[in-house]
């Protein structure tokens, strides 16, 4: 039996996946997978995912030259949650940071944050729009 079989895909035939770094274990990322990008990142050892605002099948780094390798796929207990741990080339942020998570809350209190420094521009990254 195939893992894929094993995996419970929401009812939009998608999966969440958590990226995070396999060096140091800092989460990078969170993006939405179809069976078509799981299925092409296990097939080319790097990252696809389903976009669901632009309704678009996408290679991470494509456009930025950020990509991803992935060195270990899992699935959770439950297989409804993807975690794959990549060697990201540069920020695996579209804003240009290390991690999408670069912002925090501070407690208590709804006061938040920038806890990392920017790599780049988005405009250093995908040109200007």
């Amino acid at each position: 039996m195939s893992f894929f079989d094993q995996l419970k895909w929401n009812s939009d035939g998608l999966i969440p996946a958590i990226i995070q770094d396999h060096q140091d274990g800092r989460v990078l990322m969170m993006a939405w997978m179809n069976r078509a990008s799981l299925e092409k990142t296990v097939e080319t050892g790097r990252t696809w995912f389903w976009s669901r605002s632009r309704q678009k099948f996408w290679m991470k780094g494509e456009s930025s030259g950020h990509v991803q390798v992935v060195r270990d796929l899992a699935f959770d207990c439950d297989g409804d949650t993807l975690l794959i741990r990549v060697e990201q080339t540069g920020a695996a942020c579209h804003e240009g940071f290390r991690s999408c998570f670069f912002r925090s809350v501070e407690v208590p209190g709804a006061t938040w944050r920038i806890t990392e420094e920017r790599l780049e521009t988005p405009e250093q990254m995908y040109g200007k729009k």
